[in-house]
């Protein structure tokens, strides 16, 4: 496999499972313009760039951006190479009603043309975005946000309610962006004089806060705790806590409403009782699990009114239901994977003897060796 990809901080990417990337230079998040030039810099330099590289058997592209990178890959390899395309994200450009989003729509459709297979994480993306707006028809291939589990995950401590008044404690992690979500639980906290806490942990997206150091530090009972390892520290975040928080307002009516996030499979897998918001993919998959919390109304009484009479009796109730699934149901294992692989080897028509795949991913990482 070959990498190559952005980084968003001065500091460059760094090995990623022992596969160094080809750096493309950095980008800001939330920087639409400067990622655009970024991207159109890249372009321009991928022939120096890839000059070493053996022409692979599939290009996957990672974001729109990265299906730009793609397509320019295959004609550097000569026009012929499969490509697919990883879209886990709608940008809210491509949704907008007027010229710009018709532009960028095409842009994508041009871009994406010759794509074999797009993979997406939500059937939501499917059925409300690539059907009827996306001018990509497919084929599909739905690979959840599921946690990779090649051996049996730890079981997470035993979070059974708050004993000798210990407060019940729900957990935000992983990529934090939604300023509506912080808000929201600080006042929920405060206002019931910090019976419940609030666990931060991951990256904070500062962009889009106000000052979101600031908001933490004046907080009496909302904490960041700061970034963790995936998938090393999972079970110990989320045995940490009883609710998972699996709500997101940053593209509130688009993609946030689609979007099932790693949190979700994340929580489940340790125990953690989710907690969705009404009207979204999230919580319509809490239903058809019937495991779960779902709130009615975004506001702060809301969701005392969801949890204030929240006892050990109940919580119980709610976690042994999200524990009764079976685990393949919130991890990806080997099978998975391999079964992956073996779609891409359809597409590429690698077939026996060789049984070796030359892929090559175009994908923004980040200094630390994360996706983005």
């Amino acid at each position: 496999m070959t990498l190559a990809g952005f980084h968003r901080d001065a500091r460059g990417a760094v090995a990623i499972e022992g596969i160094t990337p080809i750096d493309l230079g950095q980008t800001i998040d939330g920087k639409f313009v400067q990622r655009t030039y970024a991207v159109a810099r890249a372009i321009l330099a991928l022939q120096r760039l890839f000059k070493r590289i053996t022409k692979p058997d599939v290009i996957i592209g990672r974001n729109l951006e990265m299906l730009a990178i793609a397509h320019r890959a295959n004609a550097i390899f000569g026009g012929a190479v499969p490509i697919v395309y990883e879209c886990l994200d709608i940008h809210r450009l491509l949704l907008r009603d007027d010229l710009v989003g018709a532009i960028i729509r095409r842009g994508e459709g041009y871009l994406g043309r010759g794509a074999q297979l797009v993979v997406t994480s939500s059937p939501a993306f499917i059925d409300h975005y690539f059907r009827p707006m996306s001018e990509l028809h497919g084929p599909f291939m739905l690979i959840e946000n599921k946690v990779i589990a090649f051996d049996d995950p730890a079981q997470p401590t035993d979070v059974s309610g708050p004993p000798n008044g210990t407060p019940w404690k729900i957990g935000w992690f992983g990529a934090l962006r939604c300023r509506r979500s912080l808000q929201l639980l600080a006042d929920f906290s405060r206002a019931l004089d910090g019976r419940f806490e609030i666990v931060l942990r991951g990256r904070p997206a500062y962009a889009a806060f106000d000052d979101f150091d600031a908001v933490v530090a004046k907080e009496p009972y909302l904490s960041f705790l700061g970034p963790y390892k995936n998938p090393e520290e999972l079970c110990a975040i989320y045995g940490a806590v009883h609710f998972a928080w699996a709500i997101d307002f940053f593209e509130e009516g688009l993609n946030s409403n689609w979007l099932l996030p790693n949190r979700l499979y994340e929580g489940c897998l340790h125990g953690a009782v989710p907690i969705a918001f009404e009207g979204t993919e999230t919580a319509r998959f809490l239903a058809r699990e019937a495991i779960g919390l779902c709130l009615q109304e975004a506001t702060p009484e809301g969701l005392a009114a969801l949890l204030s009479r929240m006892d050990s009796v109940t919580f119980r109730r709610l976690r042994t239901a999200v524990k009764s699934k079976d685990q393949n149901r919130w991890t990806a294992g080997r099978r998975d994977c391999v079964a992956f692989v073996r779609k891409l080897m359809e597409i590429s028509a690698v077939q026996p003897p060789q049984l070796r795949l030359q892929c090559f991913v175009s994908a923004n990482v980040s200094s630390n060796g994360e996706r983005i």
